[in-house]
């Protein structure tokens, strides 16, 4: 089975690339699915959230209330790593029991859609890292229009992020998104044709 993993950073234009090749029939692991399993009532992986920072970032009904939990973290980066510490063992476990069930099923192709791919090492298992490139200036425009953010709240999410220059030096294929759509569209063709076509 190819692996491919899939990364980028915010308005980088990465779910446009993952829905290209989506309705193209490839199967694919989305890792903020896989985060939002792992919370669900009744998980393991909630009960160390509320362990961690108590019933406050439960709604009365004890699901997860992301907005309490987003305040909490959103400007502590301590905070945010004791999160990601919580939730890090479910979600590997839940993406590696999705992986032997592809497997199982002999899929020829299997992309990975995961953030924190390079940071938290996923990349060691894929056997092509492909990155959604833009620079920093688009990245700002594009959350200024698509978000109404000011430009210093565009530039606090982009530097919550590892930066996309600093994951350059990780992919095999990057897709440079400073484009218009149609040229986004050309590269992903071209991919297609040349990386996707032979192995399926």
């Amino acid at each position: 089975m190819f692996k491919i993993g899939l990364t980028g950073g915010i308005a980088s234009g990465k779910s446009t690339v993952l829905t290209y090749f989506k309705d193209k029939g490839i199967p694919y692991i989305d890792a903020d699915i896989v985060a939002r399993e792992v919370v669900e009532p009744g998980t393991k992986g909630l009960e160390a959230i509320v362990a961690a920072f108590g019933t406050d970032v439960l709604h009365d009904d004890r699901t997860l209330n992301r907005e309490a939990l987003g305040a909490i973290i959103f400007h502590n980066e301590k905070k945010r790593q004791q999160l990601n510490g919580c939730l890090k063992e479910h979600i590997q476990n839940r993406i590696m029991e999705l992986t032997a069930h592809y497997e199982a099923l002999h899929t020829p192709v299997l992309l990975y859609d995961i953030p924190l791919l390079i940071e938290g090492e996923w990349y060691t298992m894929m056997d092509e890292v492909w990155l959604v490139y833009v620079n920093e200036s688009t990245q700002i425009e594009r959350l200024m229009n698509r978000n109404g953010f000011t430009k210093e709240d565009a530039l606090a999410r982009i530097k919550s992020q590892m930066r996309l220059d600093d994951k350059r030096p990780y992919a095999d294929v990057i897709i440079d998104n400073n484009g218009t759509p149609l040229d986004l569209k050309e590269q992903l063709d071209t991919i297609w044709n040349e990386r996707i076509e032979s192995v399926l």
